[in-house]
């Protein structure tokens, strides 16, 4: 493992987590865990030999472990560990942070992404009064968004009864919060409560931009 042999707190950490992908990595297993071919799906520019042995350098470092699931699923997957989910904080402060810059990218947001931009971007006083559970449904990925005045939850467990779900894609969910695209646009299914899913939508304002 390079290191930047520095006694710092900021570099001793990034001896872990500072190599290209390693963060997007614990981004993706933040809500649960996954296997590779699903770490693939979410990251889809990094290669299989980068994403492989980022993995094995996370799995040193005690940040991740590999498992196989019970029957009847019986798949290998990767998750985090205690040490790693300490990163939910990091990660989520510098999507906040990153949101801010400019748009450098035209590529989709994986599901977890667009999760984290949701959770960068909430804005707890556009939320006052309004409570409020959503099932998001984007493919195969299932979230359950769940605003109270303890503030915004957002996580893949969905057995609570939601009080509406929201069926469409990443990049349409992703154009619903944070472009004002209409719930009446194509490819998009409501049931429930249609005025609580539209109130959740305004609840993600754009960052302003980063000054320089």
């Amino acid at each position: 493992m390079r290191t930047y042999d520095d006694p710092c707190g900021v570099a001793r950490a990034l001896d872990h987590v500072g190599e290209r992908w390693a963060l997007l990595i614990v981004r993706e297993l933040l809500l649960g865990p996954k296997r590779f071919t699903d770490l693939r799906t979410g990251l889809p520019t990094a290669s299989q030999n980068v994403l492989s042995q980022r993995l094995r350098e996370l799995e040193a470092s005690g940040l991740v472990r590999r498992r196989k699931l019970p029957p009847p699923a019986a798949a290998w997957v990767y998750e985090l560990t205690g040490r790693g989910m300490e990163l939910e904080p990091v990660v989520l402060v510098l999507a906040r942070w990153g949101s801010r810059m400019p748009m450098s990218s035209t590529n989709s947001l994986s599901p977890d992404a667009l999760a984290f931009a949701l959770r960068s971007t909430f804005d707890a006083e556009a939320a006052r009064g309004f409570e409020g559970r959503i099932e998001l449904r984007l493919g195969e990925d299932r979230f359950l968004a769940e605003v109270s005045p303890a503030g915004f939850e957002l996580t893949r467990d969905t057995r609570p009864e939601p009080d509406a779900t929201l069926e469409t894609d990443a990049d349409t969910l992703r154009a619903l919060a944070f472009t004002g695209c209409s719930l009446d646009t194509d490819g998009i299914r409501v049931e429930g409560d249609k005025e609580t899913v539209r109130r959740f939508l305004t609840l993600f304002p754009r960052p302003a931009a980063m000054n320089s």
